[in-house]
């Protein structure tokens, strides 16, 4: 048995119930591109708005940075006056370490005298009690 078509052929691109069917979906294509065209140009503009507000965002940062960089120049030139500070008290420090060497060494030599001086009078009364004890005969 030869095959027969089910449906006869019609002219056209389509048969006659998809037409309307192909139109239909002809139409949502163009009407979808308008839609993503029209989301594509609001995307745009508002990652063009956000890429404006990071700019800003970044220049606030930088200013910020150079309020940070003022401060640490600030700091460096207070540092920097603090070892001036340090070597003005290290001059003194050794000033003073000179100082006190003179006076320990002026304690010790009158330590010394006093105690030079406490031997000869304890050797002069001892010297004096011995011509006593001799005048007297107390021995």
């Amino acid at each position: 048995m030869p095959d027969t078509p089910i449906e006869t052929p019609q002219s056209g691109r389509y048969p006659p119930d998809m037409e309307s069917r192909v139109a239909i979906l002809e139409h949502l294509a163009r009407s979808t591109f308008d839609t993503l065209e029209r989301m594509e140009r609001a995307s745009e503009r508002r990652f063009e708005a956000t890429d404006r507000r990071f700019d800003a965002i970044d220049r606030r940062f930088d200013a910020i940075d150079g309020r940070f960089a003022a401060v640490d120049g600030r700091f460096a030139a207070i540092e920097g006056r603090f070892a001036a500070i340090d070597g003005r008290f290290e001059a003194v420090e050794r000033r003073l370490d000179a100082i006190s060497t003179e006076y320990h060494a002026d304690f010790r030599w009158l330590l010394g005298v006093m105690l030079a001086s406490w031997g000869t009078i304890m050797g002069v009364l001892g010297g004096i009690l011995a011509v006593m004890a001799h005048g007297f005969h107390w021995f």
